[in-house]
Order: C-alpha cells, then sequence, then structure tokens
C-alpha cells in the first residue's frame, strides 16, 4: 500500500505541476477547481501500474497518467452542464462555481494540456483520440437514443467509460515500449474495469446516501438517463453480479500478459476487485 501511494503522489505532484504552469492566471484558477477537487485517480493509476507490469516505471508513465485524468476531468465538466449537477467530488461543478461559460472554456483547456502531454508519442495521441471519439459517440447515444435493453447498455458503458480506462492501460503500455499484443490485452483489462466500474455506479446511484457518495443521488431516474437498474428488471444486487462478471473477464484479460512486475499486477487485480465493491 506504502507504494501504491507513492504512485499517487506522483501524479499528484505532476498534476500540480501542469495546472500551475497554465496561463492566464484565471483559467489556471478554474482548472485547479476540477482537476485539484479530489477524486481517486483511478485511471492514472491504471495507467503507472499497467507500465510497471509489462516493465516500465511509473516515472516513464506520468505524463501520459496525468494527460488521461485531465481528459477524464474535461468530460465531467460536460456532464455536470448535461445534467444540472451542482456537485463533484463533495464540492461545487464548475458550472455552478463558474458559469456555464467558463466551464465549457475550463473543458477545453483542461483537454488542451492533456494532449500536450500525450504529444511526445504519436500512439499515445491516436490511443485517446480514438477514446475521445467513443466517448462522444457514447454521450450522444445517451442524450438521443437511450438503450433500452440490456445489451445496448453495455454497449453505451464500453463507449462511455470503458474507452478512457482501456486508454488509460495502453497508455501505461506504450509508455514500456509493449508489442501490440501486450497493449491490446492490457487495454481489454481496462475497458472492462471500466464497464464494471460504471455498473457499480449505477447501483451506488439507486441505493447509496448522497452525503456518504459526495454527490447527488437518485440522479439517473429523475434525468431519465440508461441506468442498468434503471432499464432493465435487475435487482441493485443482480446489477453488481453483472459488474462482477465484467471484473471476472478484465482478470482473464490480464491473465494474457507476459508480467515482469509481479507486484504492479497485484494492484490491477486489487483494482478489479475493488470497483465492484466500492462505496463512493
Amino acid at each position: 500500500m506504502e507504494l501504491l501511494e507513492r504512485r499517487r503522489a506522483l501524479i499528484e505532484t505532476r498534476l500540480v505541476e501542469v495546472v500551475d504552469g497554465i496561463e492566464p492566471a484565471a483559467l489556471s484558477a478554474e482548472v485547479r477547481h476540477v482537476a485539484l477537487s479530489g477524486g481517486k485517480r483511478v485511471r492514472p493509476t491504471v495507467t503507472l501500474l499497467a507500465c510497471e507490469t509489462v516493465g516500465g516505471t511509473a516515472e516513464e508513465a506520468v505524463d501520459f497518467g496525468v494527460g488521461i485524468e485531465l481528459v477524464h476531468s474535461a468530460s465531467l465538466v460536460i456532464d455536470d452542464i448535461i445534467d444540472r449537477s451542482e456537485l463533484r467530488r463533495g464540492t461545487t461543478s464548475a458550472w455552478a462555481e463558474f458559469g456555464h461559460g467558463p466551464a465549457i472554456v475550463t473543458s477545453d483547456g483542461l483537454l488542451g494540456e492533456a494532449f500536450a502531454l500525450f504529444s511526445a508519442d504519436p500512439k499515445a495521441t491516436q490511443v485517446v483520440a480514438e477514446a475521445m471519439v467513443e466517448l462522444g459517440v457514447g454521450e450522444a447515444t445517451e442524450l438521443s437514443a437511450q438503450p433500452a435493453t440490456e445489451a445496448e447498455y453495455m454497449t453505451l458503458a464500453r463507449r462511455k467509460t470503458g474507452a478512457l480506462f482501456r486508454a488509460a492501460a495502453e497508455l501505461g503500455a506504450i509508455a514500456a515500449g509493449s508489442n501490440g499484443f501486450t497493449v491490446e490485452a492490457l487495454g481489454e483489462y481496462a475497458e472492462r474495469v471500466g464497464v464494471a466500474f460504471q455498473i457499480r455506479d449505477d447501483v451506488l446511484d439507486a441505493v447509496s446516501d448522497p452525503d456518504a457518495l459526495g454527490k447527488p443521488t437518485g440522479h439517473d431516474a429523475e434525468m431519465d438517463r440508461p441506468s442498468l437498474v434503471q432499464i432493465t428488471d435487475l435487482s441493485p444486487e443482480e446489477a453488481n453480479g453483472r459488474a462482477r462478471t465484467e471484473a471476472d473477464r478484465a482478470l482473464e484479460a490480464l491473465a494474457r500478459v507476459e508480467v515482469a512486475d509481479t507486484e504492479a499486477r497485484g494492484y490491477l487485480v486489487d483494482l478489479a476487485e475493488f470497483v465492484v465493491e466500492r462505496e463512493r
């Protein structure tokens, strides 16, 4: 656990450096409000752990990890505007704090800084660009052609959440100089973890106390958003079973990877368990 905290500290330090370098000061303050307001840093941690698992170092992957966290933060800014959510990570969302215009500019600023970090490697830029296309299709689908079946929901979850998780792991493998087989296997692992994460989010939205969760609950039903619990007859327990299945398949994909660092791989295994069992 101490080594996991060291990785998180590495991410936070680099993230602060990036945010502090943004100009003008007003944009830096708005980006700081979004990017440094907390969060589990799951995606950048996946990037670092994936890199280490296949023989790279955390330091080699940290810029890509920070970049994927900035992309994720940018997407949350837009999500909160769409959802009219005034709370994010226990604090005010960007649009509630600064207004809609500045929030959109903040999202643009986050993406700009992210792609500056990816620009060192064309493969990294391509991976993230593809993930953002998938994310955009997912967001558009959620707004216009909502899924009516479990299969359609799973496709949406892979695009809306799984895509950035996949990119996070693939970036780690790219930072370590891995071959295409390894990049794909780690990508599948992370995509399935992301889907499990999204299903668990649906369950928490349906059953959790908002103060404990750190954001409003009941939002999926109120906004008529596609939630696995809402569009199927599954109980929260049965929905969590679907998350467990995705986590198990993630571990099957991870088993195809030639491992150089068993400790880092162990943390990836733990993450697949955590996303199903987390309470916030």
